[in-house]
């Protein structure tokens, strides 16, 4: 627990200095005015680590230990940081058009090397803690996390405010690099005992006729798929209010670090306790719950007269994206026998990346149609309709049908 709770850290930490949030799409902006290219950004680390689970999953469910495939898996969502850093230096000789291709190359690479990492860690993590403590585990790990990235956002924002461009950008990307290097450190620390046997290996058609029967009997996780789905419509507003408050509030860049600190700063708070109450009262209450926040953070950013608002709708979409994320993940966890977990683990994050690619493109399609706030407020939309598949139907429906 403890190195993986400080490999999580300095994630974070990494995250921060490149966050999906506020600087990479900054950077971005300093490239290209597209409304859509901006929302792809989030959308294109998320559903790079959503989309190569279903494709691992048979070479992960073989494993007698997953660390091994952690390791060498990992790199590839660590080393485009570096790659990035190069390219934000190279800038004036690259030219903005070659520098925003390869930018988005290195955003792909970093998000499908996240994929193909994902389902071992995760069921490397499912393994060695114990599955009442999952919930506290997440928790402990994405507060750390989101502490270190809280301190590493503010000093982002202060070099891009101090700093000439485009050296600011290579310096924070530089910053995230030598932090992931840390991370990785500390899982290769991990210890996990091998399992006594290893499971027979499956053909790919008896695999793709065992994840057709998973959909098919497992009627509460067809819902839960589905509630993940609209979720990606319901926060599909998060990436834009960086860019709102500085093109249409006059934000500047060093108080976007500041609220960039305030939204990972709640989730140091609502990290473990929101993981707590999900091992006692139940995931499913507690990602509602988040999602009402979600709702919030939209309405709040729809109506918001002046900036200071946004403090506020930080907060909210900072209790939101634990739900997410953080419950998210437990909530996957609870489903199928432990041979079963990565097919269940590939099927929860891949069946949902087309919802993940399609949510941004109509968010950013109708900010530059409408504007900014009419993706919040259909942001809103979703949330609501995401509650109500988790509170009438997930909750109604008993896990397994004939």
């Amino acid at each position: 627990m403890r190195v993986n709770i400080l490999e999580g850290g300095f994630y974070g930490m990494a995250i921060g200095f490149a966050s999906f949030v506020t600087v990479l799409p900054l950077f971005v902006s300093s490239m290209t005015d597209s409304a859509i290219l901006i929302g792809l950004i989030p959308a294109i680390h998320v559903m790079g680590w959503q989309l190569p689970q279903i494709l691992i999953a048979r070479q992960v469910s073989r494993q007698s230990r997953y660390k091994t495939m952690v390791m060498k898996t990992t790199i590839h969502e660590r080393l485009p940081f570096l790659v990035l850093a190069v390219i934000a230096w190279a800038i004036p000789r690259l030219g903005e058009g070659a520098a925003l291709t390869l930018t988005f190359t290195m955003l792909i690479w970093q998000g499908l090397g996240s994929g193909f990492a994902a389902i071992s860690w995760q069921s490397m993590i499912a393994k060695i803690i114990p599955s009442e403590r999952r919930g506290t585990f997440f928790g402990l790990q994405f507060a750390t996390a989101n502490f270190l990235s809280s301190l590493s956002a503010i000093l982002a924002g202060y070099i891009l405010e101090a700093v000439r461009a485009p050296i600011n950008y290579t310096l924070c990307f530089l910053l995230a690099s030598v932090a992931m290097v840390l991370s990785w450190i500390f899982i290769s620390r991990t210890q996990e005992p091998k399992s006594e046997s290893d499971l027979p290996e499956i053909d790919r058609v008896s695999f793709w006729k065992g994840l057709h029967a998973i959909l098919r009997m497992d009627v509460k996780f067809r819902w839960f798929v589905l509630a993940r789905m609209i979720t990606q419509f319901a926060i599909m507003g998060f990436s834009f209010y960086t860019v709102y408050v500085v093109r249409h509030l006059g934000v500047s860049k060093f108080e976007t670090g500041l609220m960039t600190g305030v939204y990972l700063g709640i989730q140091i708070v609502a990290n473990p306790v929101m993981g707590w109450l999900g091992d006692r009262i139940g995931h499913r209450i507690v990602m509602e719950a988040g999602l009402l926040a979600a709702i919030g953070s939209a309405l709040l950013a729809w109506w918001a007269p002046e900036p200071g608002w946004f403090y506020l709708v930080f907060i909210l979409t900072g209790i939101a994206s634990v739900a997410v994320w953080t419950t998210g993940i437990s909530m996957v966890l609870e489903f199928g026998e432990a041979e079963q977990r990565p097919f269940y683990i590939g099927l929860a994050n891949s069946l949902i990346a087309p919802a993940t690619i399609l949510a941004p493109f109509i968010g950013g399609w109708l900010a530059d149609l409408a504007g900014y706030p009419a993706t919040f407020l259909a942001s809103a939309a979703g949330g609501v309709l995401t509650v109500l598949v988790l509170r009438l139907l997930m909750a109604q429906t008993p896990k397994l049908a004939a």
